[in-house]
Formats: structure tokens, C-alpha cells, sequence
């Protein structure tokens, strides 16, 4: 039986005696991101995980799906967090007469030149905001398949790179399902992390009050870090060490979903490998050049569950796919202290 998991705090040491473990530029990460957070918190009130889990997404050159009821404030992250960096920075509102060009690009002819010439669309940008995407025709929702794997962009033959960092927040609303299309099973794998924002505690919503009695406080959002530094920061968290035996343990949790009797479509290899990712870039920012299993846990109930389809059997008991995962975290055995290159991960 698996007991609960002790991690390391971030002043322990790592296999080279010190907090960083040796990779240049961890403390760095850890300090770009706790300025990002204090940013995102000033708009987003007491919400610090959420702000949290999206730096991760961030700095893993991942994608983010918010999905929540209307009113919570899952355009206003996605803001908050476009706005806390210098970059650029586009909105597209997903509707059902939108079309693929329109988030993509189009050649136009240009009669002066006789020539065509490429026009970008709504997806070239550092981060893209697409509200409501689940609106979009299906043909529009696969016109960034493309973008959100390779970070590239095929339009009449041609290709066209997209800049880095390269980021897609999504959001969704899942109560309103006239007139929306659900996103196919291949995009939503392409999306690092879902979320969830849910209601604010009570606390919050009366600071909220009191602080947007007058201009809303996105207006006066200034950025704490730029593109560069993002594109950076990005390249030291994906050097983050992960050891056989915290790999070994992805892959069991990927594995146990694809051979759980409650769901017909388990985690794909893209997700062991955005999981690892992931726990790369949360082990960084807690000043650490070394991955515990700990943070392979603490990700897990949220890169996998929107990627797993549950049996109808598990549906009509009212299973959720995050109780799926919450149950195979607690029965696949997880690696010993040595494990994390001397970090203290246990089990009894």
C-alpha cells in the first residue's frame, strides 16, 4: 500500500549538494515566476494555484485549457497572464462562422506585384487567447492542430514558423452546449493542462468588489518579464533532471489508465511526456535542477484527466476521470528515496 509522499523542500539539497543541483538559470526561473504570480494575484483573487498551474504550462511551452461556468474569470486570467509578459499578444473570438483562414492566414493576390502574399492570421502571436473555442465548426477547431503541435503554420503549400514562446489559452464554457461543438479527442491531447477555475471564496469576492469599483485592475497590469527571457527560461526548465526510476513512474500512471476497467481511451504517450514536462518546469520553480515523484504527482490530476474517456458504464455510475486518476495515484507504487537523485520521496 502507498502511502502519502514527502517531497523536499527547496532548500534541500540536490545530487550535487546544493538547491540547483548544478543547471544554470534554475533560480532564475523560481524568481520570474513568483513576479508573475504577484501579477496574476492582483487581478486573479485568491487563486494563487491557478495562477501557478498556467506559469507551468507557460514555462513547459505548453498550451492551457481553462474550461468553467460563465463569471469566473477565465478570460480575465488568460489576460492577466498575456499581459504580465512583454510580448505579443492576440484574441480570437471562436464563432461558428468563423473560418480555419481566419485563424490561420490566407494568400491574397496582390495586384500591384502580381504576386501573392501571405496575410497572418489571429494565430501568429507569442500567446493567443481563443475564447470559447468549443463555438468553432470542427473544421475551424483542426485548423490548429498544426499550430499547437509543430508551431508552425501550412497554408497553400507553404509553411510559416510561429514565434517562441508559442502559447494557446483556450477557454470553454461546459454548461452552454447549443450551438458548440466539443473539441475532438486530438486537439484536446494537445493541451497540456486543463483547468478549473471554479468560485471564488468568500473573502476574495468582497476585495473584488471593493477593488474594481472603478477602472478593472487588467487595465493597469504592467509586464514583469519579456518573450526573451520567457524563450530562456524555457530552455533551462526542459534541461531539469528526471532519473530512470521517476520516468519508470510516468509511465506506470500512463500505463494504469490504458488498462483501467473504467475508462476506453487511457493517456497517450504525448501525455507521459507533457506530464514529464510539466513536472520539469514545477520542479524548477521551486529552485530544483531535479524532478521528485512528488511533482510527477502533483501534475498528474491535472494534465491527465481531459485526455481519458470514461466506459459508459462509469458515466452512468457518475464517475469523473479525475477520480479515475486520483484512484491509480494511490495504487501504483511510487519510487523510493533514491529516486530523485537524493531527494526524499518514500513509501511504506
Amino acid at each position: 500500500m502507498v502511502s502519502d509522499v514527502t517531497t523536499q523542500g527547496r532548500g534541500s539539497t540536490g545530487p550535487r549538494g546544493d538547491g540547483s543541483g548544478g543547471v544554470d538559470g534554475v533560480d532564475e526561473v523560481r524568481l520570474v515566476a513568483e513576479r508573475v504570480q504577484a501579477n496574476v494575484a492582483t487581478v486573479i483573487e485568491g487563486k494563487p494555484e491557478i495562477a501557478r498551474t498556467a506559469l507551468v504550462v507557460l514555462l513547459s511551452g505548453g498550451h492551457l485549457l481553462i474550461e468553467d461556468v460563465p463569471g469566473v474569470g477565465k478570460t480575465m486570467l488568460s489576460k492577466a497572464l498575456a499581459r504580465s509578459i512583454d510580448c505579443s499578444v492576440r484574441r480570437i473570438q471562436f464563432t461558428p462562422d468563423l473560418l480555419p483562414s481566419d485563424v490561420t492566414g490566407v494568400s491574397v493576390f496582390n495586384q500591384d506585384t502580381r504576386l501573392f502574399e501571405f496575410r497572418p492570421g489571429g494565430i501568429f502571436a507569442n500567446i493567443v487567447v481563443g475564447d470559447e473555442i468549443n463555438r468553432a465548426s470542427p473544421k475551424t477547431q483542426s485548423a490548429m492542430l498544426e499550430c499547437m503541435e509543430e508551431a508552425q503554420v501550412t497554408v497553400d503549400g507553404s509553411t510559416y514558423g510561429l514565434e517562441s514562446p508559442f502559447m494557446v489559452i483556450a477557454t470553454q464554457n461546459p454548461i452552454e452546449m447549443e450551438g458548440t461543438y466539443s473539441l475532438p479527442e486530438a486537439q484536446r491531447d494537445r493541451f497540456m493542462v486543463r483547468l478549473s477555475m471554479g468560485y471564488p471564496v468568500e473573502s476574495a469576492e468582497i476585495a473584488m468588489l471593493s477593488a474594481r469599483e472603478g477602472t478593472s485592475p487588467i487595465d493597469e497590469l504592467e509586464p514583469v518579464t519579456d518573450a526573451a527571457e520567457v524563450r530562456k527560461l524555457i530552455e533551462v526548465t526542459g534541461r531539469v533532471h528526471v532519473s530512470p526510476a521517476v520516468q519508470q513512474y510516468a509511465v506506470a500512471l500512463a500505463t494504469a489508465t490504458r488498462r483501467s476497467p473504467d475508462l476506453r481511451l487511457g493517456a497517450s504517450p504525448r501525455s507521459t511526456l507533457q506530464l514529464v514536462r510539466a513536472a520539469r518546469t514545477w520542479a524548477a520553480m521551486q529552485g530544483r535542477s531535479y524532478v521528485l515523484p512528488d511533482d510527477v504527482r502533483e501534475l498528474a490530476t491535472q494534465v491527465l484527466p481531459h485526455r481519458l474517456l470514461l466506459t459508459m458504464e462509469s458515466t452512468m455510475a457518475g464517475r469523473k476521470a479525475l477520480q479515475v486518476v486520483e484512484q491509480i495515484l494511490a495504487q501504483v507504487p511510487v519510487p523510493g528515496p533514491a529516486s530523485g537523485s537524493g531527494a526524499g520521496s518514500r513509501r511504506a
